[in-house]
């Protein structure tokens, strides 16, 4: 399967450097694991929107997959209490 590029949004990665830097951590090997399968087990589409989901611990990160240019493009992370508040 090809690698897909990985796009952060710049509100995405403010939301990453606001987090602890162990979970940092974490959360970086997540995106870069989402290069090379973006629809990992555990990955769930939402209802109603064309944006997946992968958890990491209590933190959620949402992301959209570009099939047709290769790119998974973050928008969003957050503790999972806050992430899907509008």
């Amino acid at each position: 399967m090809a690698r897909f590029e990985l796009r952060i949004k710049r509100s995405a990665a403010k939301e990453i450097a606001r987090l602890p830097v162990a979970d940092v951590r974490r959360v970086l090997q997540r995106l870069r694991a989402l290069q090379d399968d973006p629809r990992p087990p555990g990955a769930v589409r939402l209802t109603g929107r064309e944006t997946w989901r992968v958890r990491q611990g209590d933190y959620r990160i949402l992301y959209d997959i570009l099939d047709h240019v290769l790119i998974v493009e973050i928008i969003q992370v957050g503790h999972r209490r806050e992430v899907y508040r509008g």
